[in-house]
Protein backbone atom coordinates (compact mmCIF):
# COMPACT_ATOMS: atom_id res chain seq x y z
CA UNK A 1 0.00 0.00 0.00
CA UNK A 2 2.95 2.34 0.58
CA UNK A 3 3.94 1.91 -3.07
CA UNK A 4 0.37 2.72 -4.13
CA UNK A 5 0.45 5.91 -2.07
CA UNK A 6 3.71 6.98 -3.70
CA UNK A 7 2.29 6.25 -7.15
CA UNK A 8 -0.47 8.74 -6.43
CA UNK A 9 -3.25 6.19 -5.95
CA UNK A 10 -6.53 7.85 -5.05
CA UNK A 11 -7.94 7.75 -1.53
CA UNK A 12 -10.10 4.74 -0.82
CA UNK A 13 -7.81 2.03 -2.20
CA UNK A 14 -8.12 -1.15 -0.12
CA UNK A 15 -5.78 -4.13 0.29
CA UNK A 16 -6.98 -7.30 2.04
CA UNK A 17 -4.91 -10.33 3.08
CA UNK A 18 -5.78 -13.55 4.91
CA UNK A 19 -2.19 -14.40 5.82
CA UNK A 20 0.79 -12.37 7.02
CA UNK A 21 4.31 -13.63 7.57
CA UNK A 22 5.88 -10.21 8.25
CA UNK A 23 3.20 -8.13 9.94
CA UNK A 24 4.30 -4.92 11.62
CA UNK A 25 2.82 -2.99 14.52
CA UNK A 26 3.72 -0.09 16.75
CA UNK A 27 7.36 0.23 17.90
CA UNK A 28 8.36 -1.97 14.93
CA UNK A 29 6.87 -5.04 16.57
CA UNK A 30 6.39 -7.99 14.23
CA UNK A 31 3.93 -10.85 14.13
CA UNK A 32 2.70 -13.63 11.88
CA UNK A 33 -0.78 -15.04 11.38
CA UNK A 34 -1.67 -18.58 10.26
CA UNK A 35 -3.27 -18.70 6.79
CA UNK A 36 -7.01 -18.22 6.63
CA UNK A 37 -7.85 -17.54 10.29
CA UNK A 38 -7.65 -13.75 10.30
CA UNK A 39 -8.17 -10.84 7.95
CA UNK A 40 -5.73 -7.95 7.57
CA UNK A 41 -6.82 -4.79 5.80
CA UNK A 42 -5.05 -1.60 4.69
CA UNK A 43 -6.86 1.50 3.43
CA UNK A 44 -5.27 4.50 1.73
CA UNK A 45 -6.58 7.89 2.84
CA UNK A 46 -5.58 11.42 1.90
CA UNK A 47 -6.95 13.61 4.72
CA UNK A 48 -7.35 17.34 4.22
CA UNK A 49 -6.96 18.05 7.91
CA UNK A 50 -3.56 19.16 9.30
CA UNK A 51 -1.09 16.36 10.08
CA UNK A 52 -1.36 17.27 13.77
CA UNK A 53 -4.90 15.83 13.71
CA UNK A 54 -3.92 12.54 12.10
CA UNK A 55 -3.60 10.82 15.46
CA UNK A 56 -7.34 10.39 15.09
CA UNK A 57 -6.99 7.92 12.23
CA UNK A 58 -6.32 4.87 14.39
CA UNK A 59 -9.20 5.89 16.62
CA UNK A 60 -11.53 6.09 13.61
CA UNK A 61 -10.46 2.62 12.50
CA UNK A 62 -11.10 1.33 16.02
CA UNK A 63 -14.59 2.79 15.99
CA UNK A 64 -15.30 1.26 12.58
CA UNK A 65 -14.03 -2.20 13.55
CA UNK A 66 -15.88 -2.16 16.86
CA UNK A 67 -19.14 -1.19 15.16
CA UNK A 68 -18.59 -3.81 12.47
CA UNK A 69 -18.22 -6.53 15.10
CA UNK A 70 -21.23 -5.20 16.98
CA UNK A 71 -23.22 -5.59 13.75
CA UNK A 72 -22.30 -9.29 13.86
CA UNK A 73 -23.86 -9.61 17.31
CA UNK A 74 -21.01 -8.47 19.55
CA UNK A 75 -23.11 -5.83 21.29
CA UNK A 76 -21.77 -4.31 24.50
CA UNK A 77 -19.09 -7.00 24.72
CA UNK A 78 -17.10 -5.00 22.15
CA UNK A 79 -15.07 -2.06 23.44
CA UNK A 80 -12.11 0.08 22.44
CA UNK A 81 -8.75 0.36 24.17
CA UNK A 82 -6.92 3.59 23.40
CA UNK A 83 -5.20 4.04 21.02
CA UNK A 84 -5.21 1.02 18.73
CA UNK A 85 -6.97 -2.07 20.06
CA UNK A 86 -10.48 -3.49 19.78
CA UNK A 87 -11.55 -5.84 22.56
CA UNK A 88 -14.21 -8.49 23.04
CA UNK A 89 -14.84 -9.26 26.71
CA UNK A 90 -11.69 -7.22 27.46
CA UNK A 91 -9.55 -9.49 25.24
CA UNK A 92 -7.83 -8.17 22.11
CA UNK A 93 -9.43 -9.17 18.82
CA UNK A 94 -7.96 -6.46 16.59
CA UNK A 95 -4.79 -4.37 16.42
CA UNK A 96 -4.44 -1.16 14.43
CA UNK A 97 -1.56 0.80 12.89
CA UNK A 98 -1.87 4.05 10.96
CA UNK A 99 1.11 5.66 9.25
CA UNK A 100 1.77 8.88 7.37
CA UNK A 101 3.46 8.59 3.98
CA UNK A 102 5.08 11.64 2.39
CA UNK A 103 4.75 11.57 -1.41
CA UNK A 104 5.24 13.91 -4.36
CA UNK A 105 1.46 13.95 -4.84
CA UNK A 106 0.82 15.01 -1.24
CA UNK A 107 0.86 13.31 2.13
CA UNK A 108 -1.18 10.15 2.53
CA UNK A 109 -2.18 7.90 5.39
CA UNK A 110 -2.21 4.12 5.40
CA UNK A 111 -4.59 2.73 7.98
CA UNK A 112 -4.05 -0.95 8.68
CA UNK A 113 -5.75 -3.41 11.00
CA UNK A 114 -5.90 -7.14 11.59
CA UNK A 115 -8.89 -9.01 13.04
CA UNK A 116 -8.72 -12.50 14.54
CA UNK A 117 -11.64 -14.24 12.87
CA UNK A 118 -11.44 -18.03 13.29
CA UNK A 119 -8.17 -18.13 15.22
CA UNK A 120 -7.98 -21.04 17.66
CA UNK A 121 -6.61 -20.62 21.22
CA UNK A 122 -3.32 -22.33 20.34
CA UNK A 123 -2.81 -19.90 17.43
CA UNK A 124 -3.19 -16.70 19.44
CA UNK A 125 -0.03 -14.62 20.02
CA UNK A 126 -0.83 -13.84 23.68
CA UNK A 127 -3.20 -15.29 26.30
CA UNK A 128 -5.21 -12.05 26.54
CA UNK A 129 -6.25 -12.25 22.89
CA UNK A 130 -9.38 -13.75 21.37
CA UNK A 131 -11.11 -14.27 18.03
CA UNK A 132 -14.64 -13.95 16.71
CA UNK A 133 -14.95 -17.73 16.69
CA UNK A 134 -13.79 -18.04 20.29
CA UNK A 135 -16.26 -15.33 21.29
CA UNK A 136 -19.11 -17.25 19.63
CA UNK A 137 -19.65 -14.64 16.93
CA UNK A 138 -20.15 -15.14 13.16
CA UNK A 139 -16.98 -15.53 11.12
CA UNK A 140 -18.18 -14.32 7.72
CA UNK A 141 -15.20 -12.25 6.55
CA UNK A 142 -17.05 -10.64 3.65
CA UNK A 143 -19.84 -9.39 5.89
CA UNK A 144 -17.31 -8.16 8.44
CA UNK A 145 -15.23 -6.30 5.86
CA UNK A 146 -18.30 -4.69 4.31
CA UNK A 147 -19.54 -3.46 7.67
CA UNK A 148 -16.14 -2.11 8.78
CA UNK A 149 -15.29 -0.39 5.49
CA UNK A 150 -18.73 1.22 5.20
CA UNK A 151 -18.49 2.57 8.74
CA UNK A 152 -14.91 3.78 8.24
CA UNK A 153 -15.88 5.66 5.08
CA UNK A 154 -18.62 7.49 7.00
CA UNK A 155 -16.38 8.29 9.98
CA UNK A 156 -13.48 9.45 7.83
CA UNK A 157 -15.72 11.75 5.79
CA UNK A 158 -17.24 13.28 8.90
CA UNK A 159 -13.88 13.71 10.63
CA UNK A 160 -12.22 15.17 7.53
CA UNK A 161 -15.13 17.58 7.26
CA UNK A 162 -14.41 18.91 10.74
CA UNK A 163 -16.80 16.89 12.91
CA UNK A 164 -15.87 16.44 16.57
CA UNK A 165 -16.01 12.70 17.27
CA UNK A 166 -14.62 12.74 20.80
CA UNK A 167 -17.89 11.90 22.54
CA UNK A 168 -18.63 9.13 20.03
CA UNK A 169 -15.24 7.55 20.60
CA UNK A 170 -15.30 7.91 24.38
CA UNK A 171 -18.74 6.27 24.59
CA UNK A 172 -17.30 2.96 23.37
CA UNK A 173 -13.81 3.19 24.90
CA UNK A 174 -13.18 1.07 28.00
CA UNK A 175 -9.99 3.05 28.72
CA UNK A 176 -11.95 6.19 29.60
CA UNK A 177 -12.88 6.28 33.27
CA UNK A 178 -10.29 3.67 34.27
CA UNK A 179 -7.08 3.86 36.23
CA UNK A 180 -4.30 3.27 33.72
CA UNK A 181 -0.57 2.96 33.40
CA UNK A 182 0.87 4.71 30.34
CA UNK A 183 4.25 3.38 29.18
CA UNK A 184 5.93 6.26 27.41
CA UNK A 185 9.03 4.45 26.18
CA UNK A 186 9.11 0.74 25.46
CA UNK A 187 12.83 0.47 26.07
CA UNK A 188 12.72 2.15 29.48
CA UNK A 189 9.81 -0.05 30.67
CA UNK A 190 8.64 0.78 34.20
CA UNK A 191 11.03 3.72 34.59
CA UNK A 192 9.20 5.67 31.89
CA UNK A 193 5.57 5.09 32.86
CA UNK A 194 2.91 7.10 34.64
CA UNK A 195 -0.24 6.06 36.49
CA UNK A 196 -3.44 8.07 36.58
CA UNK A 197 -7.14 8.19 35.73
CA UNK A 198 -8.06 8.29 32.02
CA UNK A 199 -10.70 11.01 31.75
CA UNK A 200 -11.19 11.60 28.04
CA UNK A 201 -9.78 12.15 24.56
CA UNK A 202 -8.28 15.43 23.36
CA UNK A 203 -8.94 17.36 20.18
CA UNK A 204 -6.11 15.58 18.36
CA UNK A 205 -6.95 12.12 19.68
CA UNK A 206 -4.65 12.26 22.70
CA UNK A 207 -5.49 10.34 25.85
CA UNK A 208 -6.25 12.71 28.73
CA UNK A 209 -5.03 11.38 32.07
CA UNK A 210 -5.68 13.02 35.44
CA UNK A 211 -3.10 13.07 38.22
CA UNK A 212 -4.87 14.65 41.16
CA UNK A 213 -6.04 18.07 39.95
CA UNK A 214 -3.76 18.04 36.90
CA UNK A 215 -4.70 16.62 33.47
CA UNK A 216 -1.99 15.68 30.97
CA UNK A 217 -2.41 14.71 27.30
CA UNK A 218 -0.54 11.74 25.83
CA UNK A 219 -0.33 11.47 22.04
CA UNK A 220 1.36 8.05 22.16
CA UNK A 221 2.18 5.29 24.58
CA UNK A 222 1.26 1.75 25.56
CA UNK A 223 -1.68 1.71 27.95
CA UNK A 224 -2.33 -0.92 30.62
CA UNK A 225 -5.77 -1.05 32.24
CA UNK A 226 -5.30 -1.34 35.99
CA UNK A 227 -7.80 -2.98 38.31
Amino acid sequence: MTAAARRGEAAGAVLVAEHQDAGRGRFERTWTSPPGVSVATSVLLRPRRPALDWGWLSLLVGLAVADGIRDLGGGDRVTLKWPNDVLIDQKKVCGILSERVVTDSGDAAICGWGINVSTAPAELPVPRATSLMMAGLPTDKSALLAAVLSRLADLADRWDGGSDLRAEYAAGCSTIGRRVRVHLDEQAAERASVVGQAVGVGENGELLVAFGDKVEAFAAGDVVHLR
